[in-house]
């Protein structure tokens, strides 16, 4: 007989706190209540615990991802057969293909069918694996209901087999420390094109002579060679170089301070599957400047102001005003720490467990 609990696939996970190692160390606490097994590379303590080889984690890069889909295919289903489990969690949209594992999984985007390169590994892994794994899924969560509407079209499979549950953020990180305004603008996240982090300092150049001189975008990310020195190259000919500063990778703790003193979040994305910055930056009560689509007016609701990233004109107002308008910033500000409260990692676990308590009977 099958034990009535779940294995839950852990082996992607890494330290770096990226905003899918976010959600699964901060959901799986809230599944204990299921006597899960984790199936990771080293033990979590108030967990039962199996095993998983190293190395198969976006740190080990395209090998890393290559080695965990080997291992997913050809040790997950025995492992799944050892330990007589009744279901699979997976945070990540992977289950082992053409075998009895019973299956819940988690899709979080599907930006590379958005923009990527049609034959880049991540196009091709989210082109063919990802449909294959959805369609023999018995539910799957979307991390928004952008997310799920996005499997529907993409992939043709039915509504009914999606249940959108939202992210959230740790509050214990990202709360208001109501510390002075300093005349910075902040962008927090990658550079990738999509992510239209130049049209940011296309508007910052564009406001020079409209606002004060000390104002600068800082942007904080892991620099990435394929993009960041585009950026740069773009702020040097536009002649604002001295005032656009690329932080590199910023640590955890330090983010509430870097949110909590910018002037606003500015987060122009032409798509998300759900955008925590903007959650994040509204729960340190910093005003947020995000893109009318997709996710993000899930994520913000009233409590931003929207821009549309099609049209660089609404984004150039819409930086001028919050750093213009005091009273606009002090609305933002309580509007967004009242929208952050609306979220939590505790309501995501439950809907998580009601979730998987469904599929386990």
């Amino acid at each position: 007989m099958p034990n009535a609990t779940p294995l839950i696939n852990l082996s992607f996970l890494i330290q770096q706190p990226t905003g899918l190692m976010v959600y699964a160390a901060n959901l799986f606490p809230h599944l204990q209540a299921l006597n899960p097994t984790l199936l990771s590379s080293v033990p979590v303590p108030g967990f039962a615990h199996r095993p998983v080889p190293k190395g198969m984690t976006a740190e080990q890069g395209f090998k890393g991802h290559l080695r965990r889909l080997v291992w997913t295919q050809t040790q997950l289903p025995e492992i799944y057969r050892t330990e007589q489990a009744a279901l699979l969690f997976s945070p990540i949209p992977e289950s082992p293909l053409y075998s009895s594992v019973r299956s819940v999984v988690t899709v979080h985007d599907l930006i590379p069918l958005h923009f990527g390169k049609p034959r880049s590994p991540l196009t091709l892994y989210q082109r063919y694996y990802v449909p294959a794994v959805l369609r023999q899924s018995y539910h799957i969560i979307a991390n928004s209901q952008a997310t799920a509407n996005d499997v529907v079209t993409f992939f043709n499979i039915p509504a009914r087999k999606i249940t959108p549950i939202p992210l959230a953020y740790g509050a214990e990180n990202f709360r208001f420390l109501d510390r002075p305004t300093q005349p910075y603008l902040v962008y927090l996240g990658r550079c990738d094109p999509y992510k239209n982090v130049g049209a940011i300092i296309q508007a910052l150049a564009e406001l020079v002579g409209a606002i004060a001189p000390e104002i600068t975008l800082k942007i904080a990310g892991s620099r990435d060679p394929r993009y960041t020195p585009m950026l740069e190259q773009q702020a040097q000919a536009l002649g604002i170089a001295h005032r656009v500063e690329f932080l590199d990778y910023v640590p955890y703790d330090q983010l509430p301070i870097l949110l909590g003193e910018a002037i606003a979040l500015v987060f122009p994305s032409l798509w998300e599957g759900f955008g925590l910055p903007v959650l994040e930056a509204m729960a340190c009560g910093t005003p947020v400047i995000t893109s009318n689509r997709a996710s993000l007016p899930e994520v913000a609701g009233d409590a931003a102001l929207f821009i549309d990233p099609d049209d660089p004109a609404t984004l150039t107002d819409a930086m001028l005003q919050v750093i213009t308008d005091d009273e606009l910033r002090q609305q933002l500000r309580q509007a967004g720490l009242a929208r952050a409260q609306q979220f939590s990692w505790a309501k995501t676990g439950a809907a998580t467990v009601e979730v998987l308590r469904q599929q386990l009977g």
